[in-house]
């Protein structure tokens, strides 16, 4: 060997023992174990995955289930249909209880034979226009939810299948006009629906509804202030969590739309919840009440007894609407 071999083996030699002595060393201190473990755990949530290969500008549309999915699925089979059975049938157990035990609310003077107009053609117009809108969401609504369980037994799948299919189709354009009475009764009745110590005064003396007490009110008493607020915010979570699930992936994620999901189906059941409760004081609940929205016009002992209040500012005024007329 030439002595100028000897000195590049040399050199190869020192080279190597650098490169281990302080290379290796500082490569090895570079790796986080921790970081490390986090990937191998997103690796293995990636293995649950089903994916294929699609020609979608959508890529999302290519994953074909995930572990979310199979979150939202448990929810959606199981979770949501407790929420909606306890708070559904709750309210309705609770006012078969109540009516059995409180009865109608009378007129306790009886009716005077004159009447006062108490909400105007268009306010009834709006008024039906969004409860005829929400009553057909809310059975087709309910379909999604518990039709599969409850009606797919006891019907042939064609049947299901046509009735889930027209609910479908209205459930998606009923919405609109649904929304837009939700926005219209937002703004039509917004200044008399803010909450204020006479709200506080009624509530605790009960309403007029528990007892014979009649605590004075003005045109809205704090029940329906309560209803009008259930149905603005309720409306508006509904309508927005709805159309992400219409129009999916416009701005968001499949978190995002199975998001929506959730609210939409949670505030839905405690929405149709609430409105048992309307419903029933507007009808059989309370003598009277239902002639507010049907004619639009109440009688006048009614309106002293439930809403005093407006009824003073009413005749103060002298306008043609406060006038107490001859009942027909």
């Amino acid at each position: 060997m030439t002595l100028h071999t000897r000195i590049r083996t040399i050199l190869g030699v020192f080279a190597i023992a650098f490169a281990v002595a302080f290379v290796t060393p500082a490569t090895a201190q570079s790796v986080n174990p921790q970081q490390q473990s986090v990937k191998e755990d997103q690796l293995l949530r990636e293995l649950n995955k089903i994916t294929g290969r699609c020609t979608l500008p959508n890529q999302t549309a290519c994953t074909i289930e995930q572990p979310v999915g199979r979150d939202w699925r448990e929810f959606h089979q199981v979770t949501l249909r407790w929420i909606a059975a306890i708070s559904i049938v709750g309210v309705l157990a609770l006012l078969v209880v109540f009516y059995l035990t409180r009865g109608m609310v009378k007129i306790e003077s009886g009716r005077s034979g004159r009447t006062v107009t108490r909400f105007n053609g268009y306010e009834r117009f709006v008024h039906w226009m969004t409860a005829t809108c929400f009553i057909i969401l809310a059975l087709s609504g309910l379909n999604i939810t518990f039709g599969k369980a409850l009606l797919l037994p006891i019907m042939s799948p064609e049947a299901f299948t046509a009735i889930s299919q027209w609910g479908k189709y209205f459930h998606n354009y009923l919405s609109f006009p649904f929304t837009i009475g939700t926005v219209m009764i937002f703004l039509m009745w917004i200044g008399g629906n803010i909450p204020n110590k006479t709200d506080v005064e009624w509530v605790k003396r009960g309403g007029g509804i528990v007892g014979k007490d009649h605590p004075p009110a003005y045109r809205f008493n704090g029940g329906q202030k309560m209803i009008y607020w259930i149905v603005v915010l309720g409306g508006a979570a509904v309508a927005i969590s709805g159309y992400i699930l219409m129009f999916p992936f416009y701005g968001t994620t499949v978190s995002g739309v199975q998001l929506a999901q959730i609210v939409h189906g949670i505030v839905a059941a405690l929405f149709i919840a609430a409105m048992l409760g309307h419903i029933y004081i507007g009808t059989i609940g309370m003598e009277g009440a239902f002639e507010a929205m049907g004619s639009g016009e109440v009688d006048v002992n009614w309106a002293k007894e439930h809403h005093k209040l407006w009824l003073e500012e009413e005749m103060g005024k002298g306008s043609s609407r406060a006038k107490a007329q001859p009942a027909e």
